[in-house]
């Protein structure tokens, strides 16, 4: 059960060549050997989750912004619901605290060592039994069928900070928080959605089958099961069963992953690229199970650790190699120290020799 390690050579370098990036505020750097698609692809065979440097966006006035009041209605209904669930933990029985917890953890994994580092940046590979309980875990959290997760994900990453991208932090912190989902799509997110290659994500039948009967799925595994072993195996009232393990653990899970899409790109570090958005913030990590350090992510997207810590922070690269160790996960990739390093000397904020 090894990890593959990319050298400086294959994966980080194109010597000789000088490219222009427009940075997120609009101006433009010149760096010397930025790695080209080819080279941050590795040997994973794709290139849709690496960012577009050719992407210019439309000129003239923005299209007018589309509320959606369904989505409006029930995220606000979910946070009300959520708030009462907070008044309920004190009278709760332990188990059912517990058992949230656990709730929240599993239903984690299922988008980030599921739909983000599997199927999204495939990072590493994974048996057909992982596969099925990664699905499994990934209804429990109710995000978006992992194709749709998958299709959004690899154009955030193509077209970072753009039009394009679903959640553009350069909108604020609320719309790339929570406000993307609640207004229509910019044209040109639906538009480059349509063109990525998704040929790997329709061939996985799990995967199809869970997007068959996603409704049908997300009902018994988000709300009944966190709702009924409380209420049937310790006698929890219904209430408390429904409002905590459910309700409460589906709230706190999504606003700990739209953290990433949003305070992750505002606040913190960027020891690795100075000239893209998304930073380093361990607090973000904390609370999304290692997806927060994210200037990492952004510039290595190929990793399965997302981050050069190993375990520090990060539950899901701890879970990731149990897998390996058991047998049920394989082929993680992974940056060799010395390309990190050059690139933290290249192109980083400096901020890595603090520490």
């Amino acid at each position: 059960c090894l990890s593959k390690e990319f050298s400086s050579t294959s994966s980080t370098t194109s010597v000789g060549t000088v490219t222009t990036r427009v940075t997120r505020n609009g101006d433009a750097v010149m760096e010397k050997d930025l790695p080209n698609h080819e080279d941050l692809a590795g040997d994973r065979g794709m290139v849709d989750d690496i960012f577009d440097e050719t992407y210019r966006e439309k000129e003239g006035p923005k299209p007018p912004m589309r509320y959606v009041w369904r989505n409006i209605i029930l995220m606000s209904l979910l946070h009300l619901g959520a708030l009462f669930g907070l008044t309920l933990i004190p009278s709760a029985k332990i188990q059912t605290l517990a058992w949230g917890v656990v709730c929240f953890v599993l239903s984690a994994l299922g988008i980030t060592a599921g739909s983000h580092r599997l199927w999204s940046h495939r990072s590493y590979k994974a048996t057909l039994p992982l596969r099925i309980f990664l699905t499994i875990v990934n209804s429990m959290a109710f995000q978006n069928d992992i194709y749709e997760w998958v299709r959004d994900h690899r154009v955030h990453h193509k077209f970072s900070e753009t039009d394009a991208d679903p959640h553009n932090a350069m909108r604020g912190f609320f719309f790339s928080h929570i406000g993307w989902l609640l207004v229509r799509k910019h044209p040109d997110v639906i538009e480059k959605g349509q063109k990525l290659d998704l040929s790997d994500i329709k061939a996985d039948k799990v995967v199809m089958f869970q997007r068959r009967y996603y409704k049908s799925l997300v009902v018994l595994l988000c709300f009944v099961v966190p709702t009924v072993v409380p209420w049937y195996f310790w006698d929890e009232s219904i209430v408390i069963s429904f409002f905590i393990p459910a309700i409460l653990r589906y709230t706190l899970a999504l606003n700990a992953t739209w953290l990433v899409n949003s305070a992750a790109h505002m606040f913190g570090n960027r020891p690795y690229d100075q000239y893209i958005n998304p930073r380093e913030n361990p607090l973000v990590s904390l609370g999304a199970l290692g997806e927060g350090f994210h200037n990492y992510h952004h510039t290595f997207p190929y990793d399965y650790s997302t981050s050069e810590f190993g375990w520090r922070f990060n539950l899901t690269t701890a879970f990731i190699d149990l897998m390996c160790l058991l047998g049920l996960a394989s082929d993680r990739k992974r940056v060799s120290k010395e390309v990190i390093l050059a690139r933290k000397t290249r192109t980083g904020d400096g901020s890595h020799k603090s520490g």
